[in-house]
């Protein structure tokens, strides 16, 4: 889905930016709290959009109605328990867009009950619950760098996770490809392996609503 559809730009893409500000930020917020002062420092700690924006992220969202922010730098040397704390910074962004789904969901069952139709905010509400949901759903996939893949790191062990840092320079080219794949030939293999998972949520935080 492209968001160039003015119609679809205004109440969709407040929606994303605000999940990708505080999907960043909860990776900041936690890294900080586990001993890792680095994005702090570097003024990511903040629900500034414009501090965690990634231009080519940002095109894409307009695009192809799907973005990315700039990763939060998280220095391991910091953590008391390096693979472990790197787990719950990575999981804190999923959560994140897990928490604001539920929210949304909450808050669309609320607005829809008094709504005629579809509403401004009742379909903002309804973005929100789908851009949270796929960005949990998204970050999940256990393919660098990608907040799965650090999961993943620290539940396994150490040999497993040496060889999952060595594939990890294979991460972004696969992803990219397969965004701009589904892009210019409208069959989305990534979407593909993202459907299911993201409408059994979207299901559960809607109430069944959506």
């Amino acid at each position: 889905m492209s968001f160039l559809d003015p119609q679809l730009l205004l109440p969709a893409v407040p929606v994303m930016l605000l999940a990708l500000t505080i999907h960043e930020w909860a990776h900041a917020y936690v890294a900080w709290r586990l001993g890792d002062p680095t994005a702090r420092m570097l003024g990511r700690l903040t629900l500034n959009p414009l501090a965690h924006l990634d231009p080519f992220g940002t095109i894409a969202l307009v695009l192809v109605g799907f973005g990315w922010a700039r990763p939060v730098p998280v220095n391991m040397a910091n953590l008391r328990h390096p693979r472990r704390d790197m787990m719950w910074i990575a999981a804190a962004g999923p959560i994140s867009n897990l928490i604001q789904a539920i929210l949304f969901g909450f808050m669309f069952r609320l607005m829809a009950i008094g709504a005629a139709g579809g509403g401004f905010f009742v379909t903002m509400c309804t973005f929100g619950v789908f851009i949270n949901c796929a960005l949990a759903v998204f970050n999940l996939l256990p393919v660098a760098p990608l907040d799965g893949s650090k999961i993943i790191y620290g539940l396994v062990p150490s040999l497993t996770a040496e060889s999952i840092i060595k594939m990890e320079r294979f991460g972004p080219p696969i992803l990219m490809g397969l965004i701009f794949i589904g892009f210019l030939t409208g069959y989305s293999l990534l979407w593909a392996i993202m459907g299911p998972p993201v409408r059994l949520l979207v299901t559960i935080v809607s109430g069944g609503a959506l």
